[in-house]
């Protein structure tokens, strides 16, 4: 995924401005990708009218390429490989597939503080105290999107990919954690536009971490960055 807008400086206060209860959402098997955009924009307007409280939708897809509302042609270089979706999110190419944690995020910034740049700074702060949790160290690349690890060796690599919308201050899209993905499908794109750089998940890292406790790390650690809702 990429985003809409930079990353910004640390706020004074992570979860200055909570917005009320939130839904969490957990699907089993695999949700077809046209189905969760059809579900998100339901959702989104729903919210922006008053008529639902806001959501974190955590799933899984099948294998599939997203482009974003920047992506290049020729960064899709096996096209054939999977099914392809326009996303409407911003950013480039992306992969979803089985052991992927995706994490839709629908939250009312009208209501907790309408700054997209501080929403951003969240996104990457609540996946960065999530994966302290298993004792992966999460970073920030001022010059590239997404969570990032250090591996044995030195040799930097993509754990996590952000990637937004915004409707009228209303989120939606998220961010998409790597447990243990088929690192191999990442090959048929250039993920993000960034060629230079590879791809890891917990897997790759050693770590035999299961998705119910992925799960249980980003609530706990949304609620520390965004404020408590209801689980």
């Amino acid at each position: 995924m990429g985003l809409v807008g930079a990353s910004a400086s640390t706020p004074a206060n992570v979860a200055a401005h909570p917005a009320g209860p939130v839904e969490w959402r957990i699907a089993s098997g695999l949700v077809p990708y046209p189905e969760a955009l059809a579900t998100m924009e339901e959702r989104v307007a729903a919210i922006r009218a008053g008529a639902a409280s806001e959501l974190v939708w955590l799933l899984e897809h099948p294998p599939l390429y997203t482009a974003g509302t920047s992506a290049r042609a020729q960064d899709l270089l096996a096209p054939q490989r999977f099914p392809v979706f326009e996303a409407g999110r911003g950013g480039q190419y992306t992969y979803h597939g089985p052991g992927q944690r995706v994490a839709y995020v629908m939250l009312d910034l009208q209501r907790r503080k309408p700054d997209l740049r501080r929403y951003i700074w969240q996104l990457e702060e609540w996946v960065i105290r999530a994966l302290d949790r298993f004792n992966i160290r999460g970073e920030r690349r001022a010059d590239r999107i997404g969570i990032w690890v250090v591996k044995p060796g030195g040799r930097e690599a993509k754990i996590a990919a952000i990637g937004v919308r915004v409707r009228r201050w209303v989120t939606y899209h998220g961010v998409a954690i790597n447990l243990e993905p088929d690192l191999e499908h990442f090959a048929g794109i250039v993920p993000c536009g960034i060629s230079a750089f590879g791809v890891t998940s917990f897997a790759d890292l050693g770590l035999t971490t299961t998705m119910p406790e992925l799960d249980a790390a980003l609530i706990t650690a949304f609620d520390e960055v965004f404020g408590a809702g209801t689980h």
